[in-house]
């Protein structure tokens, strides 16, 4: 696999936008922990290797567990996520895969359980931002480190 472009070389004022607001996301308040499960949940439904590979990486650097990790694609069976977490999880399903069913009343209600209105603004920001890292590097074949890993 070649990576089709570089696309910051190729449009850099418009990434150092890009890259702004996700300093702005990284920022914002919410719990890291947090932000990484999304980012690598967004991540996985959208078939993003360099993401998955990058947040479950800085996400281990930041202390979350090798379990956690490995079982954030099968989050609802596994009774190792806060009911917090729990609810981002569904919003990041929900909010990424939005043009299959959109966003429940119900999903809206149980979020807001666990999220304040600007949090849940912060949230929406967020994985509207993993998805756009994803929109970039899936369809322009972003390539993830492989120093440590061994082709099959």
């Amino acid at each position: 696999m070649k990576q089709r472009l570089q696309f910051f070389a190729k449009a850099p004022e418009i990434m150092k936008a890009v890259s702004a607001l996700n300093k702005a996301v990284d920022e914002c308040g919410l719990e890291v922990s947090l932000l990484h499960l999304i980012k690598l949940r967004a991540s996985q439904i959208n078939g993003c290797s360099f993401c998955v590979d990058m947040h479950s990486r800085e996400a281990r650097q930041d202390g979350e567990s090798e379990q956690r990790l490995y079982l954030v694609a099968a989050w609802k069976e596994s009774p190792l996520f806060s009911e917090r977490e729990r609810a981002a999880l569904a919003w990041t399903e929900a909010v990424t895969k939005i043009s299959e069913n959109g966003v429940s009343d119900e999903l809206y209600a149980r979020t807001l359980a666990h999220f304040s209105e600007e949090e849940l603004v912060k949230l929406s920001v967020a994985i509207g931002m993993i998805n756009t890292w994803n929109r970039l590097c899936v369809p322009f074949q972003a390539i993830h480190p492989t120093q440590a890993a061994k082709a099959a």
